[in-house]
């Protein structure tokens, strides 16, 4: 399958908004009840057009995309890192706030990666095998469907790995985060029906991942014809 511009594009909207999320979930918001990160309403969009990836291009190019950010946010954290330690001028009082907002903990970074690259899979797999039990209807059922699940254990790993032992209410701020990330999905609903009908029309393409390996770390899986 040769790469169009409009699979750039979402690519590039995919992993902005999966590095956007991990820079603002620094900051913690109040929204009535409950306490949440700033990146609530951005992380969820990323499984939107993970969503997207897969409905139109199917599980195979949905992998290499993932695997991509997975890349593109160890690259991220990597520069940040060598930004930290690198000596600040005598004159540049930031060096915490910098520390503050870029800087990660191992702990915290650890779960953000498991979360990460189980729930995007998971996201994809149960999408991509809805698609095909439900031979392309109800569009609505898979991308609900798939982030009840991709985002469960996103969140349940993130929260469980990152705050476990600390004192937090982890089953509060999972189901919080959870509650959240799945009303965005659905109230997000109409404008993923425009994308994905836009796409499969522009691209003339609507793949079912029939004889697909679902495998998450083969890398090279050939198109079928």
């Amino acid at each position: 399958m040769k790469i169009s511009y409009r699979l750039v594009i979402i690519t590039a909207i995919f992993i902005t908004c999966l590095l956007t999320a991990n820079i603002i979930a620094v900051k913690v918001i109040s929204l009535g009840p409950f306490i949440l990160p700033a990146a609530i309403f951005v992380f969820p969009i990323s499984y939107i057009f993970g969503d997207v990836l897969t409905e139109v291009y199917g599980y195979r190019t949905a992998r290499r995309v993932i695997w991509l950010g997975f890349i593109c946010n160890l690259l991220f954290v990597f520069f940040a890192w060598i930004g930290q330690i690198l000596p600040p001028a005598s004159f540049w009082g930031d060096q915490q706030s910098y520390v503050n907002i870029l800087g990660v903990a191992p702990r915290i970074l650890a779960a953000s990666f498991c979360g990460y690259l189980v729930g995007e899979f998971a996201n994809s797999f149960v999408l991509s095998k809805m698609k095909i039990l439900t031979k392309g209807r109800w569009l609505w059922s898979r991308t609900i469907g798939s982030t009840l699940i991709g985002q469960a254990l996103d969140t349940a790993l993130f929260i469980t790995i990152g705050y476990a032992g600390t004192g937090a209410t982890i089953w509060t701020m999972i189901w919080n985060h959870w509650v959240c990330k799945v009303a965005i999905e659905i109230i997000f609903t109409p404008l993923t029906y425009v994308i994905v009908n836009w796409l499969k029309k522009a691209e003339n393409i609507d793949v079912y991942d029939s004889q697909t390996k679902y495998n998450p770390f083969i890398f090279a899986e050939k198109e079928k014809a």
